[in-house]
């Protein structure tokens, strides 16, 4: 990582009708195709998987990153390596 990258504190995941994704507080784009987009976040990885997925708006200054696209899931893998399932994070 650079040292001129800013530090991001928060992250936040606003997802509309599953068909658009904003997500802040992020690092790098790792991989990309129309059915999964690999980033890196400030949260550790983060999955995202569905159909036709388009990046429409990429950020890394500010850490924006907006997808459209049928989103089926979103799948953490934290710092450590281990897997989260978003949901999971939310209902504990």
């Amino acid at each position: 990582m650079s040292e001129n990258k800013i530090a991001f504190k928060n992250q936040r995941i606003t997802l509309e009708d599953r068909e658009r994704i904003n997500i802040t507080g992020v690092e790098n784009v790792d991989s990309y195709n129309d059915n999964t987009v690999i980033l890196s976040t400030i949260k550790g990885g983060l999955n995202i998987k569905g159909e036709n997925l388009n990046i429409s708006k990429l950020n890394l200054d500010d850490g924006c990153l907006k997808i459209s696209g049928t989103i089926n899931s979103l799948t953490y893998i934290s710092k450590e390596g281990e897997p989260k399932k978003l949901l999971e994070r939310l209902f504990k």
